[in-house]
């Protein structure tokens, strides 16, 4: 992995949430009003952007803002108006299955020619479009596991044992060399993408926003707990068959050796994983807490309505032969300019 500041740098705004917002970051204005958040898009660009830098704080913060941020009060009733206008939309829009075993049911049906991104950069994506998603996806992967980590003083029992477990293999089961943000990380580096934390932020659309927000949303609230399992359900589940075809897209586009190992991890770990979320931690967290059964249902089918509009984002951008990034990649193995971040929209 490179060696890159540890805290990346604030982003581009996309509207006057995010304008707001980073410049009082910087010292330099007041914070949005709670109330803006309700007129916002709950998908827009601008408000998930807000709500993502606001959850950063949690993580590696960013460079020029002080540490004790992360508490403001101030910040943290901007952030709860953004969290509310986001997770009421959820609520509102999510087909949510009648009961937590037919949300778990759909998930265990996969197409055998594979379906949505996974299923096209199997069968036909070019090496540009991998750089792409690889370049999207490294805003959870250079982080796999951190958002999750919230849940296991939320669990016990059963269910805790179980989660820990799997945190563990997702941290490298004690090799530094073996957790999976620096295995993704390595990948990035066969695709001649830079690796430094956060660096593709600006060129992220709200679709792949939204996706990383839900995460932290959902870990930083203990009453959304079960909503965490289940969508850590959801991933757990549909990684193994999705990271065989991303394995092979590796192959056949020449991507390189450790583009390739990633995803070949992935499809032997998860298929483990699977079975042990399933089982292990949905099953004690039930045996504890049944009334949760409607949580986990929200949040498996939460996370699968956010990766379907992260997917026709996709696949209707790259089958028009166009980037679907913000800001379009350089050529791979030539690094990406430093860019001017404005201070305003």
């Amino acid at each position: 992995m490179n060696h890159h500041p540890r805290e990346p740098r604030l982003p581009r705004p996309r509207g006057p949430l995010s304008a707001a917002l980073t410049a009082n970051l910087r010292g330099a204005g007041p914070l949005p009003r709670p109330a803006d958040a309700g007129a916002a898009d709950p998908y827009g660009d601008d408000l998930q952007l807000a709500l993502y830098v606001c959850y950063e704080l949690h993580y590696r913060g960013f460079a020029g803002v002080p540490a004790e941020r992360e508490w403001d009060p101030e910040l943290l009733r901007v952030r709860a108006a953004l969290e509310g206008r986001f997770l009421d939309a959820l609520r509102a829009d999510t087909p949510v299955h009648d009961s937590l075993d037919d949300a778990l049911g759909a998930l265990l049906v996969e197409p055998a020619e594979g379906t949505g991104v996974a299923g096209f950069l199997h069968k036909e994506g070019e090496l540009w479009q991998l750089r792409e998603y690889a370049a999207l996806r490294s805003l959870y992967h250079l982080k796999e596991a951190d958002p999750h980590a919230w849940v296991l003083p939320r669990l016990w029992g059963r269910a805790k044992a179980a989660m820990a477990a799997v945190e563990y293999d997702e941290f490298g089961g004690g090799r530094a060399d073996r957790v999976h943000a620096r295995l993704f990380a390595d990948l990035m580096t066969d695709l001649g993408l830079d690796t430094a934390y956060g660096r593709h932020l600006d060129a992220a659309p709200a679709e792949m926003l939204a996706l990383v927000n839900l995460m932290s949303l959902f870990g930083l609230h203990r009453e959304l707990r079960g909503a965490l399992v289940g969508h850590f359900a959801e991933v757990e589940i549909t990684s193994s068959p999705a990271s065989r075809r991303l394995a092979e897209a590796m192959r056949r586009t020449g991507a390189g050796p450790a583009a390739e190992f990633f995803y070949d991890e992935h499809v032997e770990a998860d298929a483990v994983h699977e079975q042990v979320v399933r089982h292990e931690v949905i099953g004690g967290l039930l045996d504890e807490e049944p009334e949760l059964a409607p949580d986990i249902a929200f949040g498996i089918d939460a996370t699968e309505y956010l990766e379907d509009r992260l997917a026709r984002r996709l696949l209707t951008d790259w089958r028009a032969g166009r980037s679907c990034l913000r800001i379009p990649l350089g050529p791979a193995g030539q690094r990406e300019p430093e860019r001017q971040i404005s201070h305003t929209s």
